[in-house]
């Protein structure tokens, strides 16, 4: 089955998503209710100045740094308290890395970052694009850092299932046709949330996503910085936005690229993630037919009626799976066919290659390319083995925020909206959206607003045609946070950052580098 994420993925030479991919999910739970919040709703409360006396041994910590296997780059391990509201309770260990400024001109301090996910290893990401593909003139400056979220990567990693048992769950079937799928669907998603509880029953109730920006806190102070400098995009703005809401006076240069909106309920904010992905197919789709060897139709072939083909093909896959050359006897069925197409939504780049191996597919009966992108999706491996991924987006989302439906009735009677607003993809994601339902572990958060009042300036990019956080979405953070200062790209793809526009890219250097944010409102292309 495939599950609604929302990371970062920078660019590959092969055109392949890249490493810390992430999950569409996001921060997707909230209120059954399904409404958009008001004015009226809380906000995030910022923490008080002074560091309790229970934290000063946290904040006070030195750093050993080491080679980690990766030349340019050094590891540490911060410990965090594992419940902040109980600090003697036992500590968290968490994953560091960095890069120090190359030079030449005066280091301006620690830029960290984070690709989004929940989920997305910001190690694996600083290490394979950030610390090596950011402007040469901000690495220059800056202290290039990442530290994995706890609970992700190599900060005590979640894990929920083995290779064999998630390989089944990826492929159970998310558009179920009567009462017998719907249990083997909810027994799915039971087992999933069991092996979370049975691997770590203390952690799992400490993974919020206010938990993480409280220890991004004390890294910020252990590495020396008054301030935080930090880039996040897809879930990673929520991140950043959190650590504004808690800690305005901290917030440095801030840069929040791929917005996520937290003050809409669960049922709203994956409605407009579906829009969003019907979104980019309907771009996909009208380039596709532009082309001779597209399978989804020819010139005058509507995005609509490639829509209905793309759904057609899904049925049949739903009714017999094809093969796909796994070496593990894997098919492909109609789940990580949707998986395959929904991971080429994040990047343009990525179209060509989408076009070419749904034509495999359609045509040849070979589902060895879709196979490939969505075991991209869920980084699993040639060996079957799965990152964790997909186990710690699931730990933070349903704790940040109650489950967006409670019951299978539930996602029914909301069908008909989801399948409105993405006839290609909202069964699915309507059904994906029910995961939440059966954790082991209460949320602790609810939607609400962050204003940050007393924060410098952030920027907030927005991407008109982003297919996993929508541009309204950055619109809407924009107008909460009290300086938010609302950049948007004009184009496709999820994020914009260093992903070809030189307008976007100066803007945000200019902030990064001179302390200058661009005027609210600026548009780029």
């Amino acid at each position: 089955m495939y599950t609604r994420r929302s990371l970062r993925r920078p660019r590959t030479t092969v055109g392949l998503l890249a490493t810390a991919a992430l999950l569409v999910s996001a921060c997707s739970s909230g209120s059954a209710s399904g409404s958009s919040s008001s004015g009226a709703q809380a906000g995030l409360a910022a923490l008080p100045r002074a560091t309790p006396s229970a934290l000063a041994p946290y904040y006070g910590q030195r750093l050993k740094w080491r080679g980690c296997g990766v030349p340019g780059f050094e590891c540490a391990t911060l410990k965090a308290p594992l419940d902040y509201a109980k600090p003697s309770r036992g500590d968290v260990r968490l994953a560091v890395a960095r890069k120090k400024a190359t030079g030449p001109g005066k280091r301006l301090g620690s830029l960290m970052v984070n690709p989004g996910g929940p989920g997305g290893s910001a190690i694996g990401y600083l290490q394979a694009y950030a610390g090596i593909g950011y402007p040469a003139e901000v690495r220059a400056r800056y202290d290039m850092v990442a530290m994995d979220p706890r609970g992700v990567a190599r900060s005590e990693p979640v894990e929920c299932l083995d290779g064999r048992q998630m390989d089944r769950y990826t492929q159970t079937d998310v558009t179920p046709d009567d009462s017998k799928e719907v249990d083997t669907l909810v027994r799915a998603y039971k087992k999933f949330a069991e092996g979370c509880g049975a691997d770590a029953p203390r952690l799992l109730r400490h993974l919020s996503t206010v938990e993480a920006a409280r220890d991004m806190d004390i890294l910020r102070a252990v590495l020396g910085d008054r301030k935080l400098t930090y880039v996040g995009a897809s879930y990673g703005t929520f991140l950043g936005a959190t650590y504004a809401g808690l800690f305005p006076e901290r917030a440095g240069r801030l840069v929040l690229d791929g917005a996520m909106d937290p003050s809409l309920p669960a049922r709203r904010l994956n409605l407009d993630q579906t829009a969003g992905f019907d979104t980019a197919f309907r771009a996909f789709a009208e380039d596709c037919v532009r082309q001779p060897d597209c399978p989804l139709g020819g010139p005058g072939t509507t995005p609509d009626q490639a829509g209905r083909r793309l759904k057609a093909f899904f049925g049949k896959l739903d009714a017999r799976p094809i093969p796909a050359g796994d070496p593990d006897g894997r098919r492909l069925g109609e789940s990580l066919a949707t998986t395959g197409v929904i991971a080429a939504m994040y990047d343009e780049s990525t179209w060509e290659q989408l076009r070419e191996v749904l034509a495999s597919a359609m045509k040849e009966n070979d589902g060895a390319g879709l196979l490939m992108l969505s075991d991209s999706y869920y980084e699993r491996d040639a060996d079957g083995d799965y990152s964790n991924l997909m186990y710690a987006n699931a730990a933070v989302n349903c704790l940040d925020l109650p489950p967006a439906f409670d019951r299978p009735d539930q996602v029914r009677a909301s069908l008909p909206a989801f399948e409105k607003a993405s006839p290609v993809f909202g069964e699915g994601l309507a059904w994906a959206s029910l995961n939440c339902a059966y954790w082991p572990v209460a949320p602790t958060g609810e939607p609400h607003r962050i204003e940050a009042k007393g924060a410098a300036p952030i920027v907030v990019v927005g991407t008109t045609r982003d297919p996993a956080t929508p541009y309204r979405w950055a619109q809407a953070l924009s107008r909460q946070l009290s300086s938010g200062r609302l950049l948007t790209y004009e184009g496709d793809g999820h994020t914009a950052y260093g992903r070809g526009s030189a307008c976007i890219d100066s803007a945000i250097n200019a902030y990064l580098l001179r302390g200058t944010p661009p005027v609210d409102g600026k548009r780029c292309s």
